[in-house]
């Protein structure tokens, strides 16, 4: 499966160029061991936020005294980091299983290693935060836990779907990220670093995730758009809960009543609206590339992710911030 287009080449250029010319690296771009990096477990700063954190919006979690405010946003801040470092390693499976079939002189095979090499940097920067922490996450529910082997496969079979994946688990936090520096909101400087150097690396990878899917996905076969039109919003779906959700242990370590934690995940109006917001650019991606006929339009609705398209990258949710 190789690039057909030069514009597309030319943005593979471009894109493992600025992989060259900017890039991060977890141990020399944060200064961990500063005092002013140090993080208190009891830092007002851990609590969540009431317009972009679904259990933040609940009136059962701003009505907890600030003690319990913030050891449970501290518990579910650091647990969502661990997700998206598991994440990333399913990411690196899958886009190697996929390098290993490209011809030489490849440009995508390129920029895949440029874009594994940040990952695998991510992971450690993530994994840093965990443990500098203090707080012991357990990341992954346990289901995607035992999937996750099994999930880089499709990297190797189906690059298409895969890449339909990447961008299933990276929107989510690509715009929740962007959404609480936009906010102002006051995170512990090591979050918020961690944060920057994560959203201005998974741009291009997100960009790439969007031009693979629209030179590729026209060139397979019209069962298997039909198949995509269903299975890309079930998948932006489970994946965006499967990261973005506590798991079952946070809601008994914490006592959370059980209406609450589906208020958060996604059954009230506040949060289902969260989730919509999550896929503005991605609705916008499948309207070019067909996707949204009239199946897919009900699809994207019962999985709860439909909403107007946006109509630039990476434009804010402000809708969603308006509604408190």
């Amino acid at each position: 499966m190789q690039p057909t287009h030069p514009t597309y080449e030319n943005l593979l250029d471009v894109l493992s160029e600025g992989s060259v010319r900017r890039r991060f690296d977890p141990y020399l771009d944060i200064a961990w061991d500063s005092p002013d990096m140090a993080m208190d477990p009891n830092d007002p700063r851990w609590v969540l936020s009431p317009n972009l954190d679904p259990l933040g919006a609940t009136e059962w979690y701003q009505s907890q005294p600030l003690e319990r405010q913030i050891e449970i946003g501290r518990w579910r801040t650091l647990n969502t980091v661990k997700v998206g470092a598991a994440f990333e390693s399913i990411l690196i499976r899958g886009l190697m299983a996929f390098i290993m079939k490209l011809p030489n002189n490849s440009p995508e095979f390129r920029y895949a290693l440029h874009e594994m090499t940040e990952e695998c940097n991510h992971i450690q920067m993530f994994q840093e935060l965990v443990n500098r922490s203090g707080t012991d996450v357990p990341g992954m529910r346990p289901l995607f836990y035992r999937l996750s082997p099994y999930i880089g496969l499709v990297g190797q079979y189906s690059p298409t779907a895969f890449m339909a994946g990447i961008l299933a688990g990276e929107e989510p936090i690509d715009h929740f990220q962007k959404g609480m520096i936009r906010e102002g909101a006051h995170l512990p400087p090591a979050v918020l670093r961690t944060m920057q150097i994560h959203i201005a690396e998974e741009a291009r990878h997100i960009s790439w995730a969007n031009e693979f899917l629209k030179v590729h996905l026209p060139e397979r076969s019209r069962r298997m758009k039909a198949f995509a039109t269903v299975a890309f919003p079930l998948t932006l779906r489970w994946l965006a809960h499967e990261i973005m959700a506590s798991p079952k242990s946070f809601r008994e370590q914490f006592d959370i009543p059980k209406e609450v934690m589906k208020e958060a995940f996604w059954r009230g109006p506040h949060s289902r609206r969260i989730m919509a917001g999550y896929f503005a650019e991605t609705r916008a991606l499948a309207e070019e590339l067909g996707l949204m006929n009239r199946v897919g339009h009900w699809m994207w609705k019962r999985c709860g992710i439909a909403g107007e398209t946006a109509r630039y990258r990476g434009v804010p949710d402000r809708e969603a911030l308006l509604i408190r």
